[in-house]
């Protein structure tokens, strides 16, 4: 476990003035070398996978960052940072930050390695893969990264451009947030965000599945606008989170149920003449088929299947028709099921059925990779990223992949079936190369580790999935030790593997010059010297847009090349993915009666943690709650039920693995559910984390769509045997 100690000048609260903009000027690398001793501050913003990307100023003092704080002049994050991105700097100074390459010299998994230089790493790591690739073919190497930067720059252009112009096996990164895209696309044609701040003039306010106070927490105070002048805030959550327990109601389904609320809903919205017939026949298509389903089921049938009474069901209903405008909120968390898609397409259609706005995020989709620049030879198997652990243990598969390219995620820790995964990472034969900027769980299994800069030591663009600004990420100081950029680690690999393919070379500044220049009409006149000048600007969205109202609106140019698009008229049914209908996960006490027999209680992992994200921060002992360890929740009949006293150690296993942990008797939860924190690293819970018990198996209806179905998961739990645990420890 990493100690983590505050930097002495951070938060000081000195103001300096943004000399960037007035007198000093930038390096060829986009950095800003002051003139004189006098601070400096650069501006730049949040990489971190979160909807909000709040921007910043960092204060540069002699070459040394030595305060960062929220940039005050942002509308929309408005100077404020969260709790686990105040620190930051501790973070890029940390002692056990990653300076210089790695070679493994112990067994893979324990973490045992000497330095190595530059040109010796990209020279091994170029030989072992131009070596597998002409054995077995491109596909042999696989790419395994997602969002441990947001950055389009940092992301993944040039190495989605390396890996096309090799061959590689292709990475279908759909283990989070497209799933919830296609969902509401369904629906809506293409899920269009909209400014957030509108929710501030909603008269009704449903969080859905999003716990905003920890994963939203800037969209909180227009939310808070919204109920000093009356509106009502209501929270769908199986879970008592600490939204929930800031809301007027909380609705509290049970887990996986949430289909079968909306078309409770909607069928007493029919049945109550709650809906315009009239605004249903020029907004939508489908209704016949979707009131059908609604009908079928009935409000008896949707009581039975959430456990919500029906009179909380009607209420809910009359509620939302009654007090409109009404904005119904949802993030990515509910996607995370067998059945995710329909549960975003289920809330977007009550949004449609209701009237009301519709909220999931806000994001421009622009091609940050330029695909087609690099085309690969030839079609290229694609596999999914929440079943790694199958695809690295499989007998069968061919190529097998022998070269496993890591940057930008942690899967020992993040990815679900955490066993066979890391069965995976031990093999002999698999060459890993791990980008990354401390001694992960997944660095500890790599062949070869590479040091990476963080988010002060780059160029970026930052595009938010929360707001309606993008933002320029300045490079604030040097990169520390041998650290480089994620970008130049692959310009320097295609060098030495000798690939000739167009766009290999361009600079981190050509890149996010290009992006901005991609014809997408949001982007209409934002330049990369306004954002240089002014850190961050407001997309071009068109006039009038409003989540608030159901209009036509432009959409980018179509694929065609034939001019902007109209969204299309809401889809109620028939839809692509089929008809909407309460179809219960199979984990699931609804879907296996076997398994919920064996394993009758249903595991949530959550984003518990103001200090946490995803796995970020949960090797730093800063950044750790107290109890510095996770812990399971339970309800108390529960853990009655099986003789387990709060603070007591327990087992928690399923049919994938087991793991010990500290028992938390809670008042939070419902019969039959119990929940542990996502995000923690091995260290912290005996060498396992909640993931050995997740479920990999992959939802959705297309086999290219579909995010792991981490909260479909059984487990039972039971009293450790022969230790007793203690909030100070164990006692035996």
């Amino acid at each position: 476990m990493a100690s983590f100690t505050l930097c002495p000048e951070f938060n000081a609260g000195e103001r300096v003035p943004v000399r960037h903009a007035r007198g000093d000027a930038p390096d060829a690398a986009g950095r800003f070398r002051p003139m004189s001793d006098a601070p400096t501050v650069v501006r730049g913003a949040c990489h971190h996978d979160c909807p909000d990307t709040c921007a910043w100023e960092v204060t540069v003092r002699g070459g040394v960052a030595v305060q960062l704080r929220g940039d005050p002049t942002h509308p929309f994050t408005d100077g404020q940072l969260c709790p686990k991105v105040n620190p930051f700097l501790d973070r890029v100074y940390h002692p056990d930050r990653l300076l210089q390459p790695l070679r493994r010299t112990g067994p893979k998994g324990e973490g045992r390695f000497e330095p190595i230089g530059w040109d010796a790493a990209i020279a091994e790591i170029a030989e072992r893969i131009g070596t597998a690739v002409s054995q077995r073919g491109g596909e042999t190497v696989l790419p395994y990264s997602l969002d441990g930067t947001q950055g389009l720059v940092q992301k993944g252009v040039l190495a989605d451009r390396f890996f096309a112009a090799l061959g590689a096996t292709q990475l279908n990164r759909h283990i989070c947030g497209v799933t919830a895209w296609h969902g509401a696309a369904d629906v809506l044609g293409m899920p269009l965000g909209a400014d957030p701040t509108e929710i501030a003039s909603a008269r009704t306010i449903v969080l859905w599945g999003t716990n905003t106070l920890l994963t939203n927490r800037h969209l909180w105070p227009y939310v808070e606008e919204a109920h000093r002048n009356g509106a009502s805030v209501i929270v769908v959550d199986p879970v008592s989170t600490m939204t929930a327990r800031r809301s007027d109601w909380h609705v509290q389904p049970r887990p996986g149920t949430d289909v079968a609320l909306v078309l409770g809903i909607i069928g007493v919205l029919d049945r109550d003449d709650l809906i315009d017939p009239e605004r249903l026949s020029a907004t939508t298509s489908g209704w016949p088929e979707l009131r059908a389903e609604a009908r079928a089921l009935g409000l008896d049938g949707a009581a039975s299947i959430t456990g919500i009474e029906s009179a909380d069901i009607i209420s809910l209903a009359h509620r939302i028709a009654h007090h409109q405008p009404a904005v119904l909120r949802a993030l990515i968390g509910m996607e995370h099921r067998e059945r995710g898609q329909d549960i975003h397409r289920a809330v977007a259609a009550l949004a449609a059925v209701s009237g009301s706005g519709y909220m999931r995020s806000t994001q421009v989709y622009f091609d940050t990779a330029f695909a087609d620049i690099v085309p690969p030879p030839g079609p290229q198997r694609v596999v999914n990223m929440s079943v790694l652990g199958e695809v690295l243990t499989d007998p069968d598969l061919e190529p097998p992949v022998t070269v496993l390219m890591n940057y930008g995620c942690n899967p020992a820790a993040i990815t679900p079936d955490q066993n066979r995964v890391v069965a995976g990472l031990e093999r002999d034969d698999l060459f890993t190369v791990v980008i990354e900027q401390f001694m992960t769980d997944t660095a500890r299994y790599a062949d070869i580790v590479l040091p990476t800069t963080t988010q002060i030591e780059h160029l970026d663009l930052m595009n938010a999935w929360g707001h309606l600004y993008v933002s320029l990420n300045l490079p604030a100081i040097e990169p520390l030790g041998e650290c480089m950029p994620n970008t130049e680690i692959f310009r320097r690999l295609a060098s030495a593997l000798s690939l000739d393919a167009s766009g290999l070379a361009d600079s981190d500044e050509q890149i996010a010059r290009d992006l901005l220049a991609s014809g997408h009409p949001w982007l209409d006149g934002i330049t990369y010297e306004r954002l240089q000048r002014d850190g961050w600007a407001r997309l071009a969205v068109p006039p009038g847009w409003s989540a608030l109202e159901e209009r036509e609106v432009p959409l980018p140019p179509s694929s065609d090349g034939g001019g902007l698009g109209i969204a299309r008229r809401r889809q109620l049914g028939p839809m692509r993915l089929g008809a909407l209908q309460y179809r219960p996960a199979t984990e699931s006490a609804d879907g296996s009666a076997e398994l919920a027999e064996r394993y009758p209680l249903a595991l949530m992992s959550l984003k518990q943690h103001q200090r946490f994200l995803n796995s970020h921060y949960g090797g730093f002992e800063h950044h750790l709650p107290d109890p510095p360890r996770p812990q399971l929740e339970i309800g108390a009949a529960d853990a009655a039920a099986r003789g387990i006293a709060d603070g007591e150690r327990v087992r928690v296993f399923n049919h994938r693995g087991a793991l010990f942990v500290t028992a938390a008797v809670s008042d939070r939860l419902q019969p039959g559910l119990v929940t542990m924190p996502f995000g923690w690293w091995a260290g912290s819970a005996d060498g396992r984390t909640v993931n050995v018990l997740t479920n990999a198996a992959v939802g959705g209806h297309d086999s290219d769509v579909g995010s792991a179905a981490f909260h479909d998961t059984l487990v039972e739990v039971e009293p450790a045997p022969g230790t007793r645990q203690t909030a100070d420890g164990p006692s035996s």
